[in-house]
């Protein structure tokens, strides 16, 4: 028991370091309706990590941490100067970046004879296995950025503030829960609690936490793969959280 309590606490307090980020950056993004760009900058920074590791970086090393930053913030930066100057064909320039950046991955990790455990790595994360120095890490990164998000406020940042502040939080995650749970964690609360009149952000909150904790159990019960298994419980979080916030709608209608 201590031991299986060794091993889904970190991965809970991971899963709740990248809600507290996601959450608030979520509502945001799909008020702009532009749902695909976590999924996207999360791409390029996998993209930036595996540059790294085909140079020879220590997998959980800085220069690793230093290349999906970089590259995260590039895309980041690029996506800002696209938004101002073709703003009805954001969505689609999105989507274009997070084709080429997958298919970069899968050209980068050809010659890797452990290139599909990598890529896969990337996708669905280890969140099994995080460790609490690089939790320490994350818990750094959330607490500047959620400081500067509730500090300063939406307005204030502006947008290149509002990109830059995404790559980061994508960054901080997804080596920890992969490019899928970045995805959920971002658009499964913000869309399940669209229409709440009220408490909105808590319960957007509500659905990620629930979602991992969830995830996390069932995982271990039924000895299924961690982080899809999480990304279906948030979702069945969402439809009841979603379904709850309609029909108290209509009844007050």
């Amino acid at each position: 028991m201590d031991e299986l309590l060794s091993i889904l606490l970190p991965a809970l307090i991971a899963g709740l370091l990248v809600t507290a980020t996601h959450v608030p950056l979520g509502t945001v993004v799909l008020a702009r309706g532009i749902v695909f760009i976590d999924i996207a900058i999360a791409q390029i920074a996998g993209a930036g990590v595996v540059t790294a590791d085909l140079l020879g970086m220590d997998s959980h090393g800085v220069g690793v941490q230093l290349s999906a930053l970089s590259a995260a913030l590039v895309g980041a930066l690029f996506l800002t100067w696209t938004e101002r100057r073709w703003p009805n064909y954001q969505e689609a320039i999105i989507g274009t970046v997070f084709v080429l950046a997958a298919t970069l991955e899968i050209i980068l990790l050809a010659g890797n004879p452990h290139g599909g455990e990598s890529l896969k790595e990337l996708l669905v994360g280890q969140i099994l296995w995080v460790g609490y120095p690089q939790l320490l890490t994350v818990a750094v990164v959330t607490v500047i950025i959620c400081g500067t998000w509730f500090g300063l406020g939406e307005q204030r940042i502006g947008r290149i503030g509002f990109y830059v502040l995404f790559g980061l939080a994508v960054t901080a995650s997804v080596q920890m829960v992969g490019v899928y749970l970045v995805f959920a964690s971002l658009i499964i609360p913000a869309l399940a609690t669209r229409n709440a009149q009220t408490f909105r952000l808590a319960k957007a909150y509500a659905v990620g936490a629930i979602g991992y904790a969830a995830g996390l159990i069932v995982s271990v019960l039924t000895d299924l793969p961690t982080g899809a298994v999480i990304v279906w419980c948030m979702a069945f979080a969402g439809i009841v959280f979603s379904t709850l916030e309609t029909g108290r709608a209509t009844s007050t209608s």
